[in-house]
């Protein structure tokens, strides 16, 4: 069984969003993937981005700088 560890997720409101986020992340070469939403939490589109917990604050500062738009970002065990 896989160990679970501590993990960002970022959801958005669409779909539209979710895919804008997995673009400019491989664009920007950061780390992570589109993940259906965790049952912990509800989101508007059911997929989330999944990623390093340390790249928190980095990634919402990029996000706000190019527009793109999530609804939150939560730290779970997964």
């Amino acid at each position: 069984m896989r160990e679970k560890r501590q993990q960002l997720v970022i959801t958005f409101a669409t779909t539209t969003g979710a895919m804008a986020m997995e673009k400019f992340c491989m664009e920007q070469k950061i780390a992570g993937r589109l993940i259906p939403v965790p049952r912990e939490i509800t989101a508007g589109c059911g997929l989330a981005w999944k990623t390093e917990p340390g790249l928190r604050e980095s990634i919402a500062e990029a996000l706000q700088e190019h527009g793109l738009i999530w609804e939150e970002m939560y730290v779970l065990e997964l």
